[in-house]
């Protein structure tokens, strides 16, 4: 695993309901890919393949806009990359704070 990805997607609707059920969907989808994730109150993380998690954050655009009830969304990401080696995990951390 060389590579760590947090995404928070935002959605342009103002109902929080509305909000709430596009962005299920979205993780929905990042959950489907089988790799670690964590569901945060802002944002989800997942680890794994870098070209692989690039795919994914592509992805969840899209699969916001198909959700419907918007047709734009943002998205903040925030990228670990270590090409050689592996990244530090999720599990480690914030399995002490849990």
């Amino acid at each position: 695993m060389n590579a760590s990805v947090a995404i928070q997607v935002l959605p342009n609707v103002t109902d929080d309901d509305e909000v709430i059920r596009i962005v299920d969907e979205v993780i929905a989808y990042i959950k489907s890919f089988g790799l670690s994730t964590y569901v945060g109150p802002f944002e989800t993380t997942i680890e794994g393949d870098y070209d692989k998690l690039m795919e994914i954050v592509a992805g969840c655009q899209k699969v916001a806009i198909a959700a419907g009830g918007t047709n734009q969304v943002s998205t903040y990401v925030k990228i670990v990359y270590k090409p050689e080696g592996e990244v530090l995990t999720i599990e480690k951390k914030v399995s002490k704070h849990h």
